[in-house]
Formats: structure tokens, sequence, C-alpha cells
């Protein structure tokens, strides 16, 4: 590492940022990685990748976590999948009618989602979510759509943003046609399908986060979902290709009648997947005679180079076991700072969550409750040490020697928290805290 805690400077990145805020609303392109969802002493902007290695505008070097929000499973300009998507490009991005790659990584995604019978890309993750969403509409003839609450986001479009705090400039018809089910409380679901009967088209997702599912929830709720006509939909955007090759429904044994991928298709290349059976899916193709449905119809959706990435994403994926490597960084991560828990007694203020392979950390205050100036305390003493790490989400390319440095720095980071929790969190944070990306004021 080129960076110590004294060596951190961020001039460059000042001048872009002032920059950014005039012509780009917020300064970014995507809420995650906004100004606000970081200390005010940290880097702004990237300029390379290697690895999981990231260097900003200043020069400054970082190992790097939940790397491109999850999507660079591999490591950032890993070299099979480069040279892949350069290859394809050299041959052509997008023509006038589909590419051959079309097909061949069709049948080559399908072979690792074995409860998928058709599949269909897109760019990103909202597109084949409310693809899947317009689906379960037609093919059910129904209207509402219940989506988990507990689970923070499946979609720009206006069926799931008008039910968070962000819903400003959707109307409030459309906002009442989306309701929320609790996770793991079956009786959340069946209330549902008593108050609106015959109505709700399909439940929408994530098979798991840091909760997993207790007492069959996800085969109970699949059991509802056939016997009241709705159809169920799963987005694997950050289980798929990382807990399993074949996605957590695959762990689970639940059978969705439609899923949706992306995170971890394309290692940062843009690729998200709609998947599902056949007899649904078709409804979106020719070969029918039922009122047809625009599924999914995009210029770049299957952008030649993207496919190929995707493609040799797969193959690196299936040639050297990379879930099982996920896994086993993740544990040694998490072995390492759980043990720098207990040396500084915060066993009650501070935690890891989640699969080894999508580990995040959850900050308490003295009270006991979850705490945004913490979580801001904590982002700022790993930044200082050369770790930006919003999660704990490790790629392939986190390496034995990436991890310990990451324990000793987190150790550090924790020492400050715990003197934090006594003497008070100003005393330490600088500038103001994180604040949650929806909200319905700036």
């Amino acid at each position: 590492m080129n960076c110590r805690v004294s060596d951190l400077k961020f001039a460059a990145s000042r001048l872009l940022q002032a920059k950014s805020h005039s012509l780009i609303p917020g300064g970014a392109h995507t809420y995650a990685k906004g100004d606000d969802q970081y200390p005010e002493e940290a880097p702004i902007f990237v300029v390379r990748g290697q690895g999981c290695h990231v260097w900003d505008a200043d020069g400054n070097e970082f190992i790097e976590y939940g790397m491109g929000l999850r999507a660079v499973t591999l490591g950032h300009a890993f070299a099979p999948v480069v040279d892949a998507a350069h290859r394809q490009m050299l041959l052509g991005a997008n023509f006038s009618r589909p590419a051959a790659i079309e097909v061949e990584y069709a049948e080559k995604f399908l072979s690792v989602i074995p409860t998928a019978e058709m599949v269909k890309f897109a760019k990103n993750g909202s597109d084949v979510t409310t693809a899947a969403v317009r689906l379960a509409r037609a093919y059910t003839g129904r209207d509402i759509v219940a989506v988990c609450a507990d689970h923070p986001f499946f979609s720009v479009d206006d069926w799931f943003i008008g039910k968070t705090e962000m819903k400003a400039g959707i109307p409030q018809a459309v906002q009442d046609l989306t309701v929320s089910f609790r996770y793991n409380n079956l009786e959340s679901v069946r209330e549902l399908f008593a108050t609106f009967p015959n109505r709700i088209a399909c439940l929408v997702m994530e098979p798991a986060t840091a909760e997993e599912p207790r007492d069959d929830f996800l085969g109970m709720v699949q059991q509802l979902c056939k016997m009241h006509g709705s159809l169920l939909i799963l987005d694997e955007m950050i289980t798929g290709f990382r807990w399993h090759l074949s996605g957590a429904q695959k762990i689970f044994g639940v059978v969705p009648d439609l899923s949706t991928f992306g995170k971890g298709l394309g290692n940062g290349f843009a690729i998200a997947a709609l998947a599902g059976k056949r007899e649904i899916m078709n409804l979106g193709g020719l070969n029918h005679r039922q009122e047809r449905v625009f599924l999914l119809s995009t210029t770049h959706g299957a952008e030649t180079h993207a496919l190929a990435a995707a493609r040799e994403t797969l193959n690196v994926y299936q040639r050297c076991n990379v879930v099982e490597r996920l896994y086993q960084q993740g544990e040694r991560l998490r072995a390492g700072i759980n043990e720098c828990i207990t040396r500084h007694g915060l066993g009650d203020h501070f935690e890891l969550a989640g699969r080894p392979c999508n580990l995040i950390y959850v900050t308490k205050g003295p009270d006991g409750q979850p705490s945004q100036a913490f979580r801001t305390l904590f982002l700022q003493e790993l930044i200082r040490a050369g770790v930006i790490a919003p999660s704990f989400v490790v790629s392939f390319s986190h390496t034995d020697e990436d991890i310990d440095r990451t324990i000793d720095t987190s150790d550090r980071a924790l020492g400050v928290y715990a003197r934090a929790l006594t003497d008070g969190v100003d005393r330490y944070l600088i500038g103001r805290p994180v604040k949650p990306v929806n909200r319905k004021y700036s």
C-alpha cells in the first residue's frame, strides 16, 4: 500500500467534486456512490482499479470492498474477462439483427439456472425486474404488486419507488398499486391475499439478505402464490452467482416463476437477466396467440461485448470455483474482525451479518440503536488507513494479504470506535454523518 493515515490528500478530487455537482445532479450517477454516503474525508473519484485495489484522482491507493455495488465479483480489470470483451468488440458491438452470441450465452446461462426455461437480457437490474412485474400483470390479469418491505431496493421505476421516501413525481394512483409484506412473516402475506382477493399479480422479494428464511418461509410463500394464482418473483441481483452458481433459489430449494439476475453476471460489464418458466416468458415472444407483452426491447440490451464478458465470467466461475473462494475469503475476514470486536468489547455495538460471501456490518451507538454517525466514523477510520469498505463483500481477487491488512485496519478503527462510545462520537468524527439514500429531503 502506498498510503498511510498521514499521507491521504484529496485536492484533485475536491476540484472534480465541485465541478461534478454543477454538471450532474447529486454529483454522481448512482445514489449509493454519492457524497452523502461517505465521510467528508474520503476518496471522491476513482481513476483506475486492479484486482481489489483502486487508485483515486490524487493517487491514493485503497483496498476496496463491495466493488461496484457488488457487481465486480472477480476483480477490477480482470484480464480473461477484459480480453473476451475486447475480442468481441473487434467484431462489432451492435447490429440490425440478433448476434449469434445472444443464443450462445442464453444457452450457457440457462444451463446453470435449472429453474428457468427462457431468458432475456438487458443492461440493468431495474429493467429486468420491472419487466418481470409487467409480465406477471399480463399473465395474471391483475394489477397489484406485493413487495417485501424488509428488502431495500428493486427498481428505479414508479411501481417500486412510489413506496419509498423518495416518491416525489409519482402519482398516488401508481403508489396505491404496490403493497408490502414482511420477510419471514407468513401471516403478513396471508393478510395481503385476504385484503386484496384476486388482485395480486406477484410477490417480489430477494430470496434472502443478511436475514435468511426460517420455517421454510420461501416454500410456504410459493405455496400461497400458487393457491391464490399469483406469481413468485425472486430478485437475485445480489445472491445470484455469489451465494451459489445457480442462485440462492438452489440453496433453499424454491422454484420461482420468474427470477432476475445482474450484479454477478458480467464482472462490472452492464448486463442483467430476466429468467423464468416458458409459459410465462413466452408472452413476450412471437409464438402465441394471446395479447402481446412489451417485455424488454432495448437498443443495447444484447450488446455483444457485454455478453462476451458475461460468458467468460461464467467460464471463470466454473473453472476456478469462484463461489467457494468467496466463502473462504469472507470467512477469513469474518473470523479476524470478530476477534477484534471481542478484544475491544464491542459485541453490543458492532457486528458482522450475512453469509461470508456477502458480509455487511451493523454499527450501533451507546444506546444500542443503529447509528449513522458511528457507521461514518468506522468508514472514516478505515479510509484513513487505506481501505474503502461500505460493506465487507469480498471478490475473487481479495488475497490473504488483503484480508489480513483489512483485519489490522479494522482493529485500529474499532479501537477509535470504542473510545468514541465513551468520549462521544463528535470528538472523533470529521464532518457530518452519512445519510440513508431513501429520504424525503436532502
